[in-house]
């Protein structure tokens, strides 16, 4: 097998039979020895059955239905554990990503020698919020993790099947699927694209908040670090203050009475401590998770034909 293509379906049925007739258009400019991999992450539309459809006039299809919605990133990785080919297209089938990006991809891995060839946008889709918040996103991630992500990198990827393997090795349940791309390493080339904004997205603000939550507890332990770090700095000044009024008491008779910033001081050492204690705990949350080693997709049904040549 030459190439496969790997997407997965949320919402998607309006987009499948345009995507899948060109994204086939495009492969077939490369090699006639490929797959199409559709993952059915629990999409409450008809997409499966379109992609079934599929699968049964064509004898490249392969169709993966996942047993419920276990997130996206998940579902890419059970896509690429099943991709057979020598490279790999990961793309969306919203054709926000458009599928004729697998030519370009294509030539700049060949041209460059590299393991990973990945999209990055022009400029980023949606209103000033979308914008802000992904700057300020990379802006944190980048300065508390080792291993610093590309600023708008997208899903579209091409990447050679030794780098899938080994993307794959990785089986956190909490999977950050931008983190994991990173830290596999290999050569990996940047390409410039524009993708359009369809105007609606299924990732809200409180799960951009929980994405970036989960991505700095995922790939960094530095937030635990700052803990400790402010722990001391809080007994330092504490006592620093306590020795002052020690000294004020004793020596020239003064006595502080300031109920109001007391009950302040306790009020914010009190927020600090039950943040810090829960910092604590969603790292403790995720060794329990690790500790299950429960998989972190489950497969209802797949529908494949005999291996294809290669």
């Amino acid at each position: 097998m030459d190439l496969s293509i790997v997407t997965t379906m949320y919402y998607s049925a309006p987009y499948l039979e345009e995507f899948y007739t060109r994204v086939c258009a495009a492969a077939e400019k490369i090699t006639d020895n490929y797959e199409v991999i559709f993952v059915n992450d629990g999409s409450p539309d008809n997409a499966l059955d379109i992609a079934i459809s599929l699968y049964e006039r064509e004898d490249r299809v392969r169709v993966i239905d996942l047993s419920r919605n276990f997130g996206h990133h998940k579902a890419i990785m059970t896509g690429l554990t099943y991709a057979r080919g020598e490279l790999v297209f990961l793309i969306d089938c919203d054709l926000e990503e458009e599928p004729e990006l697998l030519g370009k991809f294509y030539d700049e891995l060949k041209s460059s020698d590299a393991d990973v060839v990945y999209g990055v946008q022009q400029k980023r889709k949606g209103g000033f919020f979308e914008g802000i918040s992904g700057e300020i996103f990379y802006w944190l991630f980048n300065m508390l993790s080792n291993n610093p992500l590309p600023r708008n990198s997208i899903t579209v990827r091409l990447m050679s099947q030794r780098y899938v393997a080994s993307l794959v090795k990785h089986q956190e349940r909490e999977t950050i699927i931008a983190g994991l791309w990173v830290i596999t390493g290999f050569k990996q080339v940047p390409i410039v694209v524009k993708k359009p904004y369809k105007g609606s997205t299924t990732y809200g603000f409180g799960r951009k908040v929980s994405n970036f939550v989960n991505a700095i507890t995922s790939f960094s332990n530095k937030p635990l670090v700052f803990i400790f770090y402010l722990g001391c700095i809080i007994v330092l000044l504490s006592s620093i203050a306590a020795l002052y009024l020690i000294v004020r008491r004793m020596f020239f008779g003064v006595f502080l009475t300031g109920w109001p910033s007391l009950i302040v001081s306790v009020w914010l050492l009190g927020g600090l401590t039950i943040f810090c204690l829960g910092v604590i705990g969603i790292y403790l949350s995720k060794i329990f998770m690790e500790t299950k080693q429960r998989p972190y997709t489950i497969i209802k049904a797949l529908y494949e034909h005999e291996c294809r040549d290669g």
